[in-house]
């Protein structure tokens, strides 16, 4: 347990590295349930039923609120499957933990190898649900066309990437301000639910509208992903670079915050509080 390997090339070091995320990514997936099945299951169970309310509620609106002409329910998923993604990612990073976990404790175990577990493990599980409920759709139900898949695809992981790097900043937070960084994350993921735009397009809203929702990265992401969903829709309000770049600053921001919440981060902080 407490024996230290040392690498002697830096191919044998990349190896033990990926054996490494690859164990974690288990573990991380088998921890939400002792079946990895069921726990995939589980998770397109929420989907599903994120899925039926927000359908309700946009049957009780009228679906001419969506304003684009194409599959209905095409447009519900395209919203839920990414928000469901950020929110996800948001909350596998941020609960990964600090400096003091135990697992970071025996070598060659890293808190940078949590953390790449936490997020693939998180993209695993619902890229898997994602491709499951389109195939039972597609066909039980009928038949759904796509207009670009790569785009849609890129902006699915461009909505995991900002979840990842929001959760990233919370994480670095949480050793100093855990009970403000733990209402902070319940706040944006409240948030979300109305400022994502799941529910309506980008292009629907006017200018000061569109201020109230400009601001949130997972906002531009799912517009521009029904730019690539639909045949009929432009997006004009929105940009992809817009999230890629805020998921970048984010990115760096939490990397040296954690660094430096990890440099002084201790037991007794806990034990006081």
């Amino acid at each position: 347990m407490f024996h230290y390997k040392r690498n002697q090339s830096l191919l044998g070091g990349a190896f033990t590295t990926a054996e490494l995320i690859f164990h974690a990514i288990v573990r991380n997936i088998r921890s939400q349930h002792s079946n990895a099945v069921m726990a995939i299951l589980i998770n397109i169970l929420q989907v599903v039923v994120v899925t039926g309310a927000f359908y309700l509620i946009l049957s009780f609106m009228g679906t001419r609120i969506a304003k684009i002409r194409g599959e209905f329910i095409l447009f519900l998923l395209s919203g839920v499957f990414l928000f469901l993604t950020h929110i996800k990612s948001v909350g596998a990073i941020a609960g990964v933990g600090d400096g003091n976990n135990p697992m970071t404790l025996h070598s060659p175990m890293t808190m940078m190898v949590m953390l790449a577990a936490s997020a693939l493990g998180t993209l695993y599980t619902q890229l898997v649900s994602i491709l499951v409920i389109l195939f039972v759709y597609s066909v039980a139900v009928s038949p759904l066309e796509i207009q670009e898949p790569g785009g849609a695809f890129a902006m699915l992981v461009l909505a995991w990437f900002t979840g990842c790097s929001v959760g990233l900043v919370f994480l670095a937070l949480k050793p100093w301000f855990p009970n403000t960084v733990t209402i902070l994350k319940n706040v944006y993921r409240r948030m979300n639910m109305v400022f994502s735009g799941k529910m309506f397009v980008g292009n629907a809203l006017g200018g000061f509208m569109l201020t109230m929702f400009a601001w949130n990265p997972l906002f531009h992401v799912i517009d521009q992903c029904r730019g690539f969903v639909f045949r009929n829709y432009f997006p004009r309000n929105t940009s992809w670079e817009y999230a890629l770049w805020v998921g970048i600053v984010l990115t760096m921001i939490g990397l040296l915050a954690e660094f430096y919440t990890r440099k002084h981060v201790s037991k007794s902080w806990e034990a006081r509080r």
